[in-house]
């Protein structure tokens, strides 16, 4: 009799074509992972993938099962989901992705909250800057920030974190005061490259609300946002850090406001969901949760 987690496991190597980041996803050893492939192997009679010491590729075989392995997975998490849905409260695991900042931040408050309302919920966290690829790496839920691209993901937007350009006080004795967007290019800038690694266009409001639109090249670029905060803190340069992390700092005296009368376009937060099957029980209740508590903290979203 075929195993699902054996089906899981072929799944996920033809996925990324690679047993080593198959079992980093699933959690189990690389050895873990061959086995499956070969009990596989042994019950079809068939050679599901070519494997050198270089890289793995799905025979004909491989490609032509991998279709028909989805619909059975498909039925089997349909029947647990039905199952797990007939119980009084919801129970299962629940793998949660999203950027390094964001989750220290605000998941860190989230999701021991959301624990206490489900404890038979199982969490898992993998917060990372990369972009996940949620079917391959079996996540239910993602929270992203900027506009959405992908339109094979579900997304619900949650609301728009706010930014301000500031910069620390030292900075600003050893660097001097900008007075205009022009004298941003002469000073040490702060920014996330975007998802395809080439700069991102400076973008400021001024009280009309116009947008203006300028290149400037970053002296120094990290994919996180909470390590731009905490080079900005240390007296690097200048960056639109989120308010939420900014404005306790400016209070504090940490850090100074550059160009009050510009503004920084606030930066869209959603939840997104991998489409083409209904929810589990336990990833339903979490984005209701979500939804319920965006709706009423003010504390991390613009109005």
């Amino acid at each position: 009799m075929i195993d699902v987690d054996d089906i899981r496991a072929f799944q996920t190597v033809a996925s990324l074509l690679s047993f080593s980041a198959a079992g980093r996803v699933l959690s189990v050893r690389k050895s873990a992972i061959s086995r499956s492939i070969q009990r596989l192997e042994a019950l079809l009679g068939v050679r599901l993938f070519e494997r050198t010491t270089r890289e793995v590729a799905l025979t004909d075989a491989g490609r032509t099962l991998l279709g028909r392995f989805s619909d059975i997975v498909d039925r089997v998490d349909d029947l647990v989901d039905l199952a797990a849905s007939l119980a009084s409260h919801p129970r299962g695991r629940l793998k949660v992705t999203a950027g390094i900042g964001f989750g220290i931040e605000v998941l860190t408050e989230l999701l021991p909250q959301f624990s206490m309302a489900f404890p038979e919920i199982d969490i898992f966290l993998d917060l990372t800057s990369r972009s996940v690829d949620l079917v391959a790496e079996q996540v239910d839920v993602a929270f992203r920030m900027g506009p959405m691209i992908d339109s094979t993901l579900v997304a619900s937007r949650l609301g728009a974190i706010g930014c301000t350009l500031c910069a620390a006080p030292a900075y600003l004795e050893r660097r001097g005061w900008p007075k205009s967007l022009d004298d941003l290019r002469t000073h040490d800038l702060l920014a996330i490259p975007r998802g395809d690694g080439l700069p991102r266009r400076w973008c400021l409001s001024d009280r009309d609300g116009v947008e203006h639109q300028f290149d400037a090249a970053a002296r120094l670029t990290a994919n996180d946002p909470h390590a731009i905060h905490a080079m900005v803190l240390n007296g690097a340069g200048i960056a639109a850090p989120a308010k939420y992390l900014a404005l306790p700092e400016i209070e504090r005296g940490n850090l100074v406001r550059i160009l009050p009368e510009w503004s920084v376009p606030a930066v869209d937060v959603s939840l997104v969901m991998p489409a083409g099957r209904e929810r589990s029980p336990a990833a339903r209740v979490f984005v209701d949760f979500v939804r319920k508590w965006a709706a009423d903290d003010a504390c991390w979203f613009e109005a």
